[in-house]
C-alpha cells in the first residue's frame, strides 16, 4: 500500500473501525538513512522508499557532491531518480574541499526544507564518515532515525563491483576522466580523490607516446587497478559499519541482498523487493507510524503492532 506520509507535529486521535481510540505520540522528527558500502543498492532502495512514502533524498556520498565525472563517481541518472527531488548532488566545485563539517550544515538545511514540506527525508550514501560527523553534532537531539543497512555478501559483491567497472568503462568512463587531466593535478583535493582519477594517470601520460600494444597493457593496469581499489573500499565501508555498530551503539537494520546480486533479470527484481525494499519499507511503516492506545475511562486498550500500523496508515 502506497502511504501519503504527512509528518506528525502533536498527539492526534486515531479511530479503529470498532469505535476504539488510539492516539500518536508526538516524537521528533524523523529521518531514515541508508547505508552499506559501494555497489549494494543503497540508491535504488532509497528512491523505492521515497515513491512509497513521498519522501526526499540527500545525498551523502563524499564523491557524488561534486560537479562532473558522474559515470565514474556513478551518480543516480535522471532516469533512476523517477522524479525524486535529490540533494546535495552534483553540486559542488570539483576543485573544492567539500569537508564533513560542510556536510554537516548543508545537510541540516536540506532537512529542514524536506520537513518543511511535510516530506520524510532519506539520507543516503557509502561516505559513513559523513553520516557519523552529523549524528555527533546536534542532529540526535533534534530527530530520531531508522537506519537501514544494505548488505552484500563480500565474495558476492567483488565480482558485482568488477562487472560495474567494466560497464562503466564500456559506457565511457576513461574519456570522461580524461578531459579532467591534469598533469600538475592535486590528487589529495576534491572529485580528483574519486577512485579512477589517479589509477588512469599513467595511462594518460604515456598513451600519446607509446605504441597500441603498451597502451593497451597500461590501460588494462589501470582498470584492474580500479576494480582492486573498489573492493577495498567497500571492505573499508564495511568494517566501518561494524564499528559504529560496535563501539557506537548505532541499532541498524540489515538487509541481507546477496541473493539478489546472484540471480538474473526477473528473478533478481524479485528478490530485491522480497529481500530488500519489503522489508525496508515495513521497518520505515514501523518507525513512522509509532502509535500507544489512548487511556479512555482508566481503560488501557491494546492492539497487536500490524493492527496499529494499518489504523495509521488509513489516516
Amino acid at each position: 500500500m502506497d502511504v501519503a506520509f504527512s509528518l506528525p507535529r502533536q498527539i492526534r486521535p486515531l479511530l479503529n473501525g470498532d469505535g476504539r481510540l488510539f492516539r500518536q505520540v508526538a516524537q521528533k522528527e524523523k529521518v531514515v538513512v541508508i547505508i552499506g558500502a559501494t555497489g549494494t543498492g543503497k540508491s535504488r532502495l532509497s528512491v523505492d522508499l521515497a515513491t512509497h512514502f513521498a519522501a526526499e533524498v540527500i545525498n551523502s556520498d563524499k564523491m557524488q557532491v561534486y560537479r562532473g565525472l558522474d559515470i565514474t563517481t556513478n551518480k543516480i541518472t535522471e532516469e533512476e531518480r523517477c522524479g525524486v527531488p535529490h540533494h546535495l548532488l552534483g553540486f559542488a566545485h570539483p576543485d573544492s574541499d567539500f569537508s564533513a563539517g560542510n556536510f554537516c550544515a548543508m545537510a541540516s538545511v536540506s532537512l529542514k526544507s524536506i520537513l518543511g514540506r511535510g516530506k520524510l527525508p532519506i539520507i543516503v550514501g557509502g561516505s559513513n564518515s559523513f553520516v557519523e560527523a552529523l549524528a555527533d553534532s546536534s542532529f540526535r537531539s533534534k530527530y530520531d532515525c531508522c537506519y537501514l543497512w544494505v548488505d552484500v555478501a563480500m565474495p558476492v559483491l567483488h565480482s558485482f563491483v568488477s562487472d560495474r567497472v567494466d560497464k562503466m568503462v564500456q559506457r565511457g568512463m576513461v574519456e570522461e576522466v580524461r578531459d579532467f587531466f591534469n598533469p600538475n593535478a592535486d590528487y589529495s583535493r576534491g572529485i580528483r580523490r574519486a577512485i579512477g582519477v589517479s589509477e588512469l594517470d599513467k595511462y594518460f601520460r604515456i598513451e600519446s607516446f607509446c605504441d597500441e600494444v603498451t597502451r593497451s597493457r597500461v590501460l588494462a593496469e589501470a582498470i584492474d587497478m580500479i576494480k582492486t581499489n573498489t573492493s577495498k573500499l567497500a571492505r573499508r565501508q564495511m568494517e566501518k559499519i561494524n564499528r559504529l555498530r560496535r563501539l557506537k551503539g548505532w541499532k541498524v537494520h540489515r538487509l541481507d541482498a546477496t541473493e539478489v546480486f546472484r540471480r538474473q533479470d526477473g528473478e533478481a527484481d524479485t528478490a530485491w523487493d522480497d529481500l530488500v525494499a519489503g522489508p525496508g519499507a515495513a521497518l520505515v511503516s514501523e518507525f513512522l507510524y509509532s502509535l500507544e492506545p489512548l487511556v479512555c475511562g482508566g481503560v488501557k486498550e491494546m492492539r497487536g503492532r500490524a493492527e496499529l500500523l494499518a489504523a495509521a496508515a488509513t489516516h
